[in-house]
């Protein structure tokens, strides 16, 4: 397995070789072989392990474990504890996805704040089969059966092309230990019930399912990037981008083969479900509706007019520069001065605020928005940006920004800053700017 993954780090990550990174680690057998893979290369990495305090003492054996495991590598490691349950409580959110944010944003946080370049995790093969197979049954297009990306932003998973079983393999064969998560075996969640019940089912039916399934997945990547590549192109010859709407010219639609699957390709991050209505509107009557819950697709002559709804549409609030408390309905705007960064989550930023000039506008997104997102080069257009994080339609359609006066994007809420309003050495006067629920 270990030529292996160099030849795979070779032709892939070639980046891994030369830059410096973060491995996530939990203690588990994935996390660990991954790390010492790493470390065989002799490679330049760091570990960071997250405690959520979820398992009482299991949880800190866990970081006590990951801390000798990073002695032994000689590498240097970040541990970092979480009240995970208080912070779904506050946020009105699952543990699951609590945990999740707050894992990726502290990963965010340190490849920003260190010289780190990457973060790197240990998904593997069986992790894009199960993936697949939740996203099979919950309904979904080509996308959604595309597996795990190897590559996301600054996330990089090197692991995505070898099994469990190679990995355990490794493990044994050179007397690796690990922690066990007794939580992984239960089958209260769905991704360990097709894990533990319906993976091995399949295995045993087809002994070559795995490899198979690669092979198909593979495919799969493929036909999705041709899938983008020609939406795009499509994109340009239909769609005219106004700043409140879109326009889908009917008549160069109509010259294109499969109307109903483009359709589907340009309209589905917006919510829609009844996708025969949709198709049928291009030839219904002037004035005719289909209605998302975010979104309203309307016959107008030649055109279909895409917007937002008018109920879903926040309204831009301005922000005078004596306010350090802002009332945005679901929420509240805390802005405060602090003399040094602090706590880091998703609902907290840190801007410089020398560099802010107001009243400053909290606002929906808009059509043609672009920033520089914290921690990359050059700028990017938000909505990229949101398909990147995987952002569902209806959190597209309430996503909020905070601008400068001059419209700069200066915070995409709950995701990134921008870079050019990090606080960096020369930083006289810091604004700590947070998301305080009701």
């Amino acid at each position: 397995m270990q030529d292996h993954f160099l030849k795979h780090i070779e032709e892939e990550f070639p980046e891994l070789l030369q830059q410096k990174f973060i491995i996530a680690i939990s203690g588990g057998i994935d996390s660990v072989v991954l790390a010492h893979l790493c470390h065989n290369l002799k490679l330049n990495f760091s570990l960071a392990h997250c405690n959520f305090k979820l398992r009482e003492e299991e949880s800190d054996k866990d970081a006590r474990f990951v801390e000798d495991l990073a002695n032994s590598l000689e590498c240097k490691f970040f541990i970092k504890e979480f009240e995970t349950e208080k912070i779904a409580k506050t946020n009105k959110n699952s543990i699951q996805i609590t945990a999740r944010n707050l894992r990726y944003n502290w990963f965010y946080e340190l490849v920003n704040t260190t010289n780190h370049h990457y973060v790197v995790t240990a998904h593997h093969l069986n992790d894009s089969l199960e993936t697949f197979i939740i996203n099979l049954s919950r309904s979904t297009g080509i996308k959604g059966l595309t597996g795990i990306p190897g590559k996301n932003n600054f996330i990089r998973r090197p692991l995505l092309n070898f099994s469990r079983d190679e990995i355990e393999g490794f493990a044994f064969k050179n007397k690796i230990a690990w922690r066990e998560d007794q939580s992984n075996k239960s089958t209260k969640y769905l991704r360990n019930k097709i894990r533990h019940e319906v993976v091995p089912t399949l295995m045993e039916l087809t002994p070559d399912f795995l490899k198979n399934f690669e092979s198909s997945l593979e495919k799969l990547q493929d036909a999705q990037v041709l899938i983008e590549d020609y939406t795009h192109l499509l994109f340009k010859e239909i769609v005219i981008e106004k700043k409140d709407h879109y326009e889908i010219n009917i008549e160069k639609l109509n010259s294109f083969p499969n109307q109903k699957a483009i359709l589907y390709q340009l309209l589905e991050g917006f919510g829609f479900t009844e996708w025969d209505d949709v198709y049928h509107l291009k030839d219904a009557q002037t004035g005719k509706k289909v209605f998302s819950s975010t979104h309203q697709l309307i016959k107008d002559r030649d055109n279909l007019i895409l917007s937002v709804l008018e109920s879903t549409r926040f309204k831009t609030q301005f922000i005078k520069k004596d306010e350090h408390l802002v009332d945005a309905g679901d929420f509240k705007l805390k802005i405060m001065e602090a003399s040094q960064l602090g706590d880091f989550g998703s609902e907290i930023a840190y801007v410089d605020k020398s560099k802010l000039k107001f009243p400053l506008s909290l606002r929906s997104i808009q059509n043609g928005d672009y920033f520089y997102p914290f921690g990359m080069k050059g700028k990017k257009k938000l909505s990229d940006f949101l398909k990147d994080e995987k952002i569902s339609s209806h959190l597209k359609s309430s996503q909020l920004v905070l601008c400068n006066r001059n419209e700069d994007i200066i915070w995409v809420l709950n995701l990134r800053t921008d870079d050019r309003y990090k606080v960096n050495e020369t930083t006289e006067d810091i604004l700590k700017i947070e998301i305080v629920n009701d």
